[in-house]
């Protein structure tokens, strides 16, 4: 029988946890390690509403990517919305494993799911040493387009790739050629994708300021929403547990879903 620690350990392996940025808190964060387990549920984050359809198929643990629990508790009460989830996680016998910016960061990963979901060629990390002094780690990843195109054209490319509400775009000055991706919210990362010569870089939650930067650099810019540039993951996830661990039963939750609504003008 499969039991947490053993997924742990795999997913350790595949995201090590010394690859997180300082202030994150992947980890095994709920539940007792040596507890048995039949069913996994992967989601982006752990919501009351994923914890209910875990509950209800059986599932003992549930993988994410956000942390049910990131910063330091000093109560855990069901007056807030951390408390809430883990009493519920803890009421129902249910585990978490959460795997956060070592996720990111990770060959593999989230971002590398990224690039490959919108069809980049080529892909390799974008080094930040700030991260790693000898440059071999970073956040994004770039890559070649499919072919040159038009941003407009290329906004609709990774719409429809990612299958979401739609995109928010910036024009460049040049076509889409070299592609930078920085799934979550990466605006910050803009200057690190100019000087990797990069012409266009998706990512989300784009703040103003960086609109303004971008416009400046003369990049493409696409604000694809965190929910889609993230969730790619989820589908690699499964894939992964369900080929390491050939007992267990794995699925995407499908209750997870980008919750903000969209209104064209």
């Amino acid at each position: 029988m499969v039991k947490v620690k053993d997924v742990f350990q795999y997913l350790k392996d595949l995201a090590p946890l010394e690859l997180k940025i300082e202030g994150d808190n992947p980890g095994f964060l709920v539940g007792s390690e040596e507890q048995e387990v039949e069913r996994v549920l992967v989601a982006l984050d752990i919501t009351p509403e994923v914890i209910d359809e875990g509950a209800e198929w059986g599932a003992g643990l549930i993988v994410s990517h956000h942390p049910v629990i990131y910063s330091r508790l000093s109560s855990v009460t069901d007056n807030d919305y951390t408390g809430v989830r883990v009493l519920k996680l803890a009421g129902l016998g249910m585990a978490a494993i959460c795997m956060h910016t070592n996720l990111d960061i990770a060959e593999g990963g989230v971002n590398d799911a990224l690039a490959e979901r919108i069809g980049l060629q080529d892909i390799s990390v974008i080094a930040d040493t700030s991260l790693s002094p000898c440059g071999d780690r970073g956040v994004c990843r770039m890559g070649s387009a499919p072919n040159e195109m038009r941003i407009e054209e290329f906004a609709e490319h990774v719409a429809r790739s990612l299958g979401g509400n739609g995109v928010k775009y910036l024009p460049g000055k040049s076509p889409v050629r070299k592609v930078a991706v920085g799934g979550g919210s990466c605006g910050g990362d803009l200057p690190l994708v100019v000087r990797a010569g990069c012409d266009t870089f998706v990512t989300s939650e784009v703040k103003h300021g960086q609109i303004l930067e971008a416009q400046w650099y003369g990049i493409n810019l696409i604000d694809a929403g965190h929910f889609a540039t993230e969730d790619v993951i989820c589908p690699v996830l499964v894939r992964l547990l369900r080929e390491r661990f050939k007992s267990l039963e794995v699925k995407k939750s499908e209750r997870m879903g980008d919750l903000m609504r969209y209104i064209g003008v």
